[in-house]
């Protein structure tokens, strides 16, 4: 039958039925839409309790990195105010770094100095610091003269071997004063020279050949010596207080900070002249710097 010959009722079936498949089509569209609405509300709901749980745990891990760092200097010797006096400053270029330093009696004629610093930051370079710097303060190397540095560095690298250390490794200098001849015995392991500024003016530089501690088994450290007397002053310094640029792909050299740190009164004024080489931000390394006058 044509349209034409199509009666009206039978025109009003059709369009009565096309209405109804355009109802039946909204229906669905409108189940649809309450579907996404619910799974967005969902979604939602998911993400809200996500974010929550990201807030709790970042909260959390804040906190237990605050409690480290607060660890960390609450080992950290008082500073000394007889001879021989000691002024320091550690400023960690995250909220955990490797370095770490001490100072003790080892008997009444002899005193240590030592400072090391951990390849690398975060929690693992903090742990290994730590308990690096409390075998010394305990000496808990056995068999080993606590008084001899070349002895003490073979031994810690027998003890700290970096493949059990996450491959870890740190480099240190460690010193013993004899009180009664000023006799100052040391050695170090891949560590920046001590500088040693003496009452006259004069600067030394102060080192001994050797790699970091735990690279390398077996491995056997030389001490030297050298006198110190009233009015000379020793600076350990980690190699974040001079690694710097003073300009793109300019590196501070050495000499020059050397120069500088013999003139300094104290670590801040350092801290601050590192500061304004290296522009705005944090510094790429930790800075720590232990003033010894004796």
């Amino acid at each position: 039958m044509s349209e034409a010959a199509a009666g009206p009722a039978d025109r009003l079936a059709a369009l009565e039925a096309e209405l109804a498949d355009v109802r039946a089509e909204l229906d669905d569209l409108n189940l649809l839409y309450q579907a996404t609405i619910e799974h967005g509300e969902a979604v939602e709901d998911q993400l809200a309790e996500a974010n929550l749980a990201l807030t709790v745990t970042q909260k959390r891990l804040s906190e237990e990195l605050t409690e480290a760092a607060n660890y960390i200097f609450s080992i950290l010797p008082e500073p000394r105010t007889t001879a021989p006096r000691t002024e320091w400053l550690l400023e960690p270029s995250t909220e955990l770094g490797g370095d770490s330093f001490g100072y003790h009696q080892i008997d009444p004629d002899h005193m240590a100095f030592y400072l090391l610093d951990v390849c690398g930051h975060g929690v693992g370079a903090a742990l290994l610091s730590v308990t690096a710097i409390n075998v010394l303060r305990s000496a808990a190397l056995p068999n080993t003269d606590f008084r001899d540095p070349g002895a003490v560095l073979s031994a810690l690298n027998d003890a700290f071997p970096m493949e059990r250390q996450n491959n870890m490794y740190f480099t240190i200098w460690y010193g013993v004063l004899k009180r009664s001849t000023g006799e100052l015995r040391y050695a170090s392991g891949g560590h920046p020279p001590s500088v040693l500024r003496k009452a006259d003016g004069s600067v030394q530089t102060l080192a001994t050949p050797g790699i970091a501690i735990g690279m390398m088994e077996a491995m056997r450290y030389r001490t030297a010596h050298c006198n110190v007397a009233a009015g000379d002053r020793l600076h350990l310094v980690s190699d974040g207080t001079f690694e710097v640029e003073t300009a793109p792909g300019e590196m501070l050299e050495f000499q020059t900070f050397v120069e500088r740190l013999a003139r300094s009164e104290t670590p801040r004024e350092m801290l601050d002249w590192v500061r304004g080489l290296n522009g705005p931000g944090p510094l790429p390394d930790d800075f720590s710097l232990l003033n010894i006058d004796f």
